[in-house]
């Protein structure tokens, strides 16, 4: 057997091993794609008419949330614009639960309390990362049929790989003519379509695996020149003795925030979740992105800064390496370059979907002639 011929059949049974979940990550994600800008028009209780009035602050939103789920933990208080409804954030992970209570920054009007985890577009995230299977081992599933797809695209590439200049003309682009069977257009659809979406199935490929591999992630930062550790940890706070000397640490450090971010697209901040738990706060400066966002970790009190050793501290003290796996997420959805990245990471999962569906019919054409 020729090296084409193995390659062909590694391509084949990878294929069929893996191309249903291939689709439905696919698929998934170019309806996720757009989530942010359709919940945008439908969410519209997110909104809040502007005044010329101070927020209120986060000790008073985080009574205010309590009040409307007392047996939840709260995890952060996220203010993001002036014509927009602050957050309180309440997440665990075990028992899990993820709820947002929507409150009027200006009053503290409770807006709407919102169970994050239903709906449908966490249905559609929960397909693409875990396949609605649990969650450790839905990710091993989905992350380990992304490995295989990279080894799709790598045979792929090699079977289209034109052997001379005449056998090309074909490769490049669709020469059908009328009497054109449909099992050649297929086939030109799945190997034409494959080469060009190549490079960008390959980058959608890495930035997935990043969060479905610890090895990997570990691995590719390495390669790229990381140092750090892309574990995130929180700095140990200075335990005093006596009470509290700082009165309301938590507002202290939200206003040295906003005087310090005054064009952030949002700002948030944590309560200390122990008593050696510093205060976390974070502002993103960048729009429809999240890779810009300074992480900054202040001792409760004291109010002094603290540093971390982890890449996900101050945006200024990021290398290239920090920043390339920050940006991880937003090269994923194509927001990296805004709505137009979007749209062209719709496009191409739409033509990787098509991927798994051709390949399928060439194999079964070939079997029911």
């Amino acid at each position: 057997m020729n090296f084409k011929k193995s390659i062909r059949k590694i391509h084949l049974w990878l294929g069929l091993a893996s191309g249903i979940i291939v689709f439905i990550v696919a698929i998934t994600g170019c309806i996720y794609a757009f989530q942010e800008e359709i919940l945008e028009l439908t969410e519209t209780y997110k909104k809040v008419e502007k005044q010329e009035h101070d927020f209120v602050l986060p000790t008073q939103l985080k009574t205010i949330g309590q009040q409307q789920l007392p047996n939840k933990h709260i995890h952060a208080i996220q203010y993001r614009g002036k014509e927009e409804a602050a957050e309180v954030i309440f997440y665990n992970a075990n028992p899990l639960y993820y709820d947002i209570c929507y409150v009027n920054p200006y009053n503290g009007e409770v807006i709407r309390t919102v169970n994050e985890l239903s709906g449908f577009f966490r249905f559609i995230l929960d397909g693409h990362f875990y396949l609605w299977l649990p969650e450790k081992i839905g990710q091993t599933v989905i992350a380990s049929a992304t490995l295989i797809f990279v080894l799709l695209i790598i045979s792929g590439f090699i079977l289209w790989f034109p052997k001379n200049k005449k056998a090309a003309k074909q490769r490049f682009w669709f020469r059908w003519k009328n009497t054109t069977k449909w099992k050649r257009k297929n086939y030109d659809l799945h190997n034409i379509t494959g080469f060009y979406v190549l490079s960008i199935a390959l980058i959608f490929a890495i930035t997935g695996l990043v969060w479905g591999f610890p090895w990997f992630a570990y691995s590719y930062y390495t390669v790229i020149g990381g140092e750090k550790s892309l574990l995130y940890a929180e700095p140990v706070a200075s335990i005093s003795e006596s009470p509290l000397v700082i009165e309301n640490p938590l507002d202290k450090v939200w206003l040295k925030m906003v005087e310090e971010y005054p064009n952030a697209s949002a700002i948030e901040v944590h309560p200390p979740e122990t008593n050696e738990a510093p205060i976390a706060a974070n502002a993103n400066v960048g729009q429809g992105t999240y890779w810009q966002t300074d992480y900054r970790y202040f001792d409760p009190y004291t109010l002094e800064e603290k540093e971390v050793e982890h890449i996900y501290g101050k945006l200024k003290n990021a290398t290239i390496s920090d920043k390339i796996m920050r940006m991880n997420y937003d090269i994923h959805t194509g927001a990296i370059i805004g709505l137009p990245g979007k749209i062209f990471a719709f496009l191409i999962s739409l033509l990787i979907a098509s991927l798994p569906i051709t390949g399928f019919m060439i194999w079964w054409g070939k079997r029911n002639k």
